[in-house]
């Protein structure tokens, strides 16, 4: 009979993980937010001091990815692109991505924190990022912050606290007698965020499996007393 109960628990729990994601497709996170926004050129061709904080719709915390696709056609060989992502609960908490043009493609990853302020955490002055394929920033609250330059990852698991984004802005110029940094083209956020405990079905493979060793403890004591 003992032998018979293992061979139930293992296909129950097969079972569980196999159907899992049937359930998960049908029944949504409500949490799930996905966004899209295009930043045009001229946005950029700005210095930091006139760069205007822009709110967003709906606020990414808990878990959340923003894909960069950068578009943008350099007018200036000193020009950037640079975004800012802002913290909900401060303003002056920010992640900052910079985006150099071609040949060099420089890139750098910048954060605030509460002791050290603003602080560079990764800076390639060539090959930084690729115009070919789309960097990506994701962050959770228990993992922290991990920026992928498109081809590799360069920052990894980074402790910035809890940050949700409910703004950003734009610059790329150094000083306001500069040419334009940006001549054409589009920048392209995709946000993507959600709280991942909100899928009951996520965890449902483990609720099959503490329900089924419970039943098996059972049956296992109910057999040695008898």
């Amino acid at each position: 009979m003992f032998y018979s109960v293992k061979y139930l628990f293992t296909l129950i729990l097969f079972t569980g993980f196999l159907f899992t994601p049937a359930f998960a497709q049908e029944v949504k996170n409500p949490s799930l937010i996905v966004d899209q926004i295009e930043i045009s050129a001229e946005k950029f061709n700005v210095i930091l001091r006139d760069s205007q904080i822009v709110n967003l719709d709906d606020r990414h915390s808990v878990s959340w990815q923003v894909t960069i696709d950068n578009n943008l056609l350099y007018g200036n060989p000193y020009g950037n692109a640079v975004l800012r992502f802002y913290d909900q609960q401060y303003d002056d908490r920010f992640i900052e991505i910079g985006m150099g043009p071609k040949p060099d493609n420089k890139f750098w990853v910048a954060v605030t924190t509460e002791k050290e302020g603003y602080v560079i955490v990764h800076k390639d002055l060539e090959r930084g990022w690729y115009p070919e394929t789309k960097s990506i920033i994701s962050y959770t609250d228990k993992a922290g912050l991990t920026v992928n330059n498109g081809a590799r990852i360069v920052v990894t698991n980074l402790d910035i606290g809890t940050f949700a984004i409910d703004s950003y802005s734009t610059y790329g110029m150094e000083s306001s007698t500069d040419p334009p940094a940006i001549s054409s083209g589009s920048l392209i956020l995709d946000f993507l965020s959600g709280d991942p405990s909100k899928n009951i079905y996520a965890f449902f493979p483990f609720y099959v499996a503490a329900g089924i060793g419970i039943i098996v403890a059972i049956l296992f004591l109910t057999k040695k007393r008898s």
